[in-house]
């Protein structure tokens, strides 16, 4: 396991991002050759776009989420949340249920692959609390939230 660690780590250092993924030049993967046969030298380099997709993944999740935990927040003051118990909100209180369940539990994801200290929650989790007197929160399950 080692050795293909350092060959990923090798792949990382020598290769640029092309049209189709990583890229390694020719030289390059001659000298890869020497110690590793070809199927070996493509799968070290799926795991390395694997790792920087990943990367890459989690840092514009974070900067939706943290946006989304502002947006959602918003309607955490009762004010705005009655506008949308009313139906007088841009957004219903039923999508507001559905956004704040996916957001709360990347939210909980992200919490691993941050970096940077993560949002101010006061406002969305008042949210989610009047959610949750509502029935909203708690109605429906897992299977039905992934259906919408």
């Amino acid at each position: 396991m080692g050795r293909i660690l350092e060959l990923c780590a090798e792949i990382a250092a020598e290769a640029d991002e092309g049209e189709d993924g990583l890229v390694i030049s020719p030289d390059t993967w001659d000298r890869f050759r020497q110690d590793w046969n070809d199927e070996d030298i493509e799968d070290a380099m799926a795991l390395v776009k694997d790792s920087l997709l990943q990367g890459e993944l989690a840092e514009v999740a974070d900067s939706l989420s943290s946006r989304l935990v502002e947006v959602l927040g918003g309607y955490g003051t009762a004010k705005a949340f009655q506008e949308a118990v009313a139906g007088d909100a841009r957004i219903s209180v039923e999508t507001l249920g559905q956004v704040a369940r996916r957001v709360n539990r990347l939210e909980e994801i992200l919490e691993v692959f941050r970096d940077g200290k993560p949002p101010d929650r006061t406002a969305f989790d008042a949210l989610r609390r009047r959610l949750a007197d509502l029935g909203l929160e708690a109605a429906r399950g897992d299977d039905e939230d992934a259906a919408d």
